[in-house]
């Protein structure tokens, strides 16, 4: 594989595992115990209101963290891609499929920079 195509899929990688380490730290803290998973924080809103006002904030939280649940599980697993392709690349072995061991084709790699899997072993 061409050293300036794995340079420049490099540079794609690393600003990607930035962007998705920032979106999910908006929400989230990094679980030190375990590699790749993050931890939803729960939303705290003002916290002023009384009465059924209360009830109300409390299901908009319940809502919100619901929300932010599904948000960060995608999010953690497209960072976990990024990060494995990175130790591929650092191993030299980014650009082989995780099953077959192929060549994956340049075409895929540069739509996903991350893929593990040639477009055959991704079907099956």
């Amino acid at each position: 594989m061409d050293k300036a195509f794995l340079q420049n899929q490099e540079k794609i990688l690393k600003e990607s595992e930035e962007k998705l380490e920032h979106q999910l730290k908006s929400f989230a803290k990094e679980d030190t115990g375990i590699k790749h998973n993050w931890k939803s924080t729960f939303p705290e809103f003002d916290g002023s209101e009384i009465g059924d006002s209360k009830l109300e904030v409390a299901q908009d939280e319940v809502e919100e963290y619901m929300n932010r649940l599904s948000v960060e599980h995608t999010l953690e697993i497209k960072l976990k891609n990024v990060k494995l392709a990175l130790e591929r690349l650092g191993e030299n072995k980014y650009g082989k499929c995780a099953k077959c061991n192929k060549e994956i084709a340049l075409d895929r790699l540069k739509v996903c920079p991350e893929a593990k899997f040639c477009l055959n072993c991704e079907k099956k």
